[in-house]
């Protein structure tokens, strides 16, 4: 069995975002860190590894430090690892990204493709649907739980919906979009890191990507336009009352609820 697992370096929100003049965020300024929703993604492939043996490769389409989580990847057991990077392929939204990847993926061959539900720097939960939709190949969004009947070439998943579930099955290949809650990752070991660095990660840039146009790749093919970017509003402190009794503090708070004509 082969798995594809698609995984992004996204910032790191807790040490601040940078922006471009044109609004697309400045990567190369901020710290960065591997999506969590594709960790879990990762983590689920490498079970299927554990119990098949599954080859597990890991790709992502990003700047050249991104090989920074593809040897995360490996370090965790990811057998192999390629990096999509071309200056051409910068400032690409959700469509632009999903044609790059999928115009990736067209050079492997895989029985299931996994990619993380959405990233935490744009929240959209398009790229895996997207990709699935150029690719031609069945999706399962929001994966809770897989099984795979490597036999009968097929996975059956359990999908979040809303207040139940779902309970859904493919013939592979297929592409599932994982929940934090398919699994919790395991860490990297003293070898697995050891090994990572020894390990070479494949470069491909706007040459080796397959059957995909220059109108669909990078800032120029993407149709999605921001009008205004910025980080997270700080607020201020508030105010603080020091009351002398309980009963103080409960008439305060009413009235500050009925002049906000909240009650």
């Amino acid at each position: 069995m082969k798995v594809v697992v698609c995984i992004k370096q996204v910032p790191d929100t807790k040490g601040g975002v940078k922006f471009k003049p044109d609004g697309t965020l400045d990567r190369g300024a901020m710290l960065a860190i591997m999506n969590p929703d594709d960790k879990a993604g990762l983590e689920a492939a490498l079970r299927l590894k554990d119990e098949y043996g599954a080859e597990v490769t890991v790709v992502t389409m990003g700047l050249p430090k991104a090989e920074a989580v593809l040897r995360e990847a490996m370090a965790m057991g990811a057998d192999k690892a390629i990096l999509v990077t071309d200056r051409v392929l910068g400032g690409a939204d959700t469509w632009a990204t999903s044609s790059t990847i999928a115009g990736a993926l067209r050079n492997l061959d895989y029985d299931l493709v996994i990619t993380g539900r959405q990233a935490i720097d744009g929240d959209t939960a398009q790229v895996g649907p997207q990709i699935s939709e150029h690719l031609g190949i069945p999706v399962i969004s929001y994966a809770e739980e897989i099984k795979v009947d490597e036999k009968a070439k097929t996975v059956v998943v359990k999908r979040q919906f809303e207040d139940r579930y779902h309970m859904v099955e493919a013939k592979m290949p297929c592409l599932i979009t994982a929940l934090a809650e398919l699994g919790e990752p395991r860490y990297m070991t003293p070898g697995g890191i050891f090994d990572a660095f020894e390990k070479e990660v494949t470069v491909w840039g706007r040459a080796d990507l397959k059957d995909v146009d220059d109108s669909n790749i990078g800032l120029k093919g993407s149709p999605t336009q921001i009008a205004k970017a910025s980080d997270k509003v700080k607020k201020g402190a508030g105010e603080k009352i020091v009351a002398d009794s309980a009963d103080e503090a409960v008439d305060y708070l009413f009235g500050k609820l009925e002049e906000k004509h909240v009650i």
